[in-house]
């Protein structure tokens, strides 16, 4: 472990990309403390504090470091809030993409057969198709909400883990270890979990922080096109779009500040993912 820190450490880009995450996590889980104003109390919102300019005074006497957005929240505060919503959907929808993704991945390569190739089509099938275009159809049917776009992302998502877990189970499962582990009275799932998937974690890690990432950005996609999150969950997409219609009259500050805090956090997630996906696999490095 020392080992594997000593070489992260040494991408000096890679490390910052780190601290951004952990800063923007701590960011976000410390949202109800550090926030200067609650986004959801409509009791604390002020219309006569609409759209204004960064850096100006509210008529509460708060300073406004970002400025406001059209229904007078302090931005910095909604965006803190935007960050808490858009991690919880990304690493809930990744979790349980992950959980299936891996599962039937595993299921697939030591089952063989019939099973590994009805299972391995179907991923296929679900490939051949954008994540965008699929969790648009799903969000449009089963409507706005949470659930509604955990079941769109996880939908969209899980095929990428199904993928990267049976490449990894396949090449193992040949091996010497495993043979000799379905030749004891294991059962066949703890070969499989107990056996195969410590060997195949490496590659979904990689996986795991890349979909992460790509969570976020998907569900602020649907929140700005407006079939994501409801108006009164203020996510990073849904901010940016409350904004949009101000962009042209000189108030872009209520889009432009979510936009870059949505992006200064997809591009380090991603970062780390390069990292992590350079250590473990060194024919990858640059």
């Amino acid at each position: 472990m020392r080992r594997f820190w000593h070489e992260y450490a040494e991408n000096r880009v890679a490390l910052f990309a780190l601290i951004v995450v952990v800063c923007v996590i701590a960011a976000a889980l410390l949202a109800p403390w550090i926030a200067p104003q609650d986004p959801f109390d409509l009791a604390a919102l002020d219309l006569t504090d609409a759209r204004r300019p960064p850096g100006t005074v509210g008529s509460s006497g708060m300073t406004h470091w970002l400025g406001t957005d059209a229904q007078g929240r302090d931005l910095l505060s909604a965006i803190l809030f935007g960050l808490r919503i858009s991690l919880q959907m990304g690493v809930a929808a990744g979790a349980v993409a992950l959980t299936i993704g891996v599962t039937l991945g595993l299921l697939a390569a030591h089952a063989g057969g019939w099973i590994e190739n009805a299972v391995m089509r179907v991923i296929d099938l679900q490939l051949a198709f954008p994540p965008i275009l699929l969790a648009l159809v799903l969000v449009a049917i089963l409507g706005q909400g949470k659930l509604p776009l955990i079941v769109a992302l996880v939908a969209a998502q899980y095929a990428y883990f199904a993928r990267t877990a049976y490449g990894a189970a396949a090449a193992e499962r040949q091996k010497e270890y495993v043979e000799a582990a379905r030749a004891t009275p294991l059962s066949p799932a703890r070969v499989v979990f107990g056996h195969i998937l410590p060997n195949c974690l490496p590659p979904l890690m990689v996986v795991a922080t890349v979909q992460v990432a790509n969570a976020i950005a998907l569900e602020a996609t649907l929140s700005f096109l407006g079939l994501g999150l409801p108006p009164t969950e203020p996510s990073l997409g849904m901010l940016i779009a409350n904004g949009f219609p101000y962009m042209m009259s000189g108030r872009s500050w209520i889009s432009i500040y979510p936009g870059v805090a949505l992006i200064i956090l997809i591009v380090a997630i991603n970062l780390v993912g390069d990292q992590l996906r350079d250590q473990f696999n060194p024919r990858l490095r640059r």
